[in-house]
């Protein structure tokens, strides 16, 4: 009975709440971006999107809320809503379609290497620097061209091709903290199996 109410309070939490909210909004930017042709409200929705991001951090930090389910839900939030201004806006920047490929492997990647962390060590990992860093790039360069939707080719171009770089060099580094991950309880295992031994 009290796993049951510590589960349900980890889940149940304003964080996890605002994440959720932040999936809600989804088809909402899309609405505005295909449907009502508004790019105003498209940024607006995206702007309050980021807004709650940050806020859903602050608060579970500030008053310790920060749980298992948060650390998936949270980046899951993340990669819709990318994922989806990407789409939107692939239909007006060609070079935009490459990079929904890119951003599908990487998240695809990153994914199997976290559910095999769990399986194994039972560890669930949050955003690294790195990633937030190339989060707040793409928000950034997406809502730019949402915002500005004449901004000039070769700008755009340059833009999109910052976005490329960074979604590589997050994944390279990723990767590298996973197979650092397996190797460090690799190396532990190896040592208690050693002291059994001895």
């Amino acid at each position: 009975m009290i796993e049951k109410e510590t589960s349900k309070n980890q889940i149940f939490t304003i964080p996890n709440l605002i994440s959720l909210f932040r999936i809600i909004l989804i088809p909402f930017i899309v609405l505005a971006y295909f449907a009502f042709d508004n790019n105003y409200l498209a940024i607006g929705l995206i702007v309050l999107s980021g807004v709650s991001d940050i806020a859903d951090g602050i608060i579970a930090r500030k008053y310790n809320m920060i749980s298992d389910f948060g650390k998936i839900l949270d980046p899951i939030a993340d990669k819709l809503t990318q994922g989806t201004i990407i789409i939107c806006l692939a239909s007006q920047y060609t070079l935009l379609r490459l990079l929904i490929i890119i951003f599908i492997l990487k998240e695809i990647t990153m994914g199997i290497m976290g559910v095999l962390t769990v399986k194994r060590f039972g560890q669930v990992n949050g955003a690294k620097w790195y990633g937030k860093v190339n989060t707040v790039l793409l928000y950034v360069i997406m809502g730019l061209l949402v915002l500005f939707p004449r901004i000039n080719g070769t700008l755009a171009n340059v833009m999109i091709a910052a976005c490329f770089i960074s979604l590589v060099l997050s994944l390279f580094m990723y990767i590298r903290f996973y197979k650092g991950i397996w190797k460090e309880y690799k190396k532990e295992n190896e040592q208690q199996e050693g002291n059994s031994v001895g």
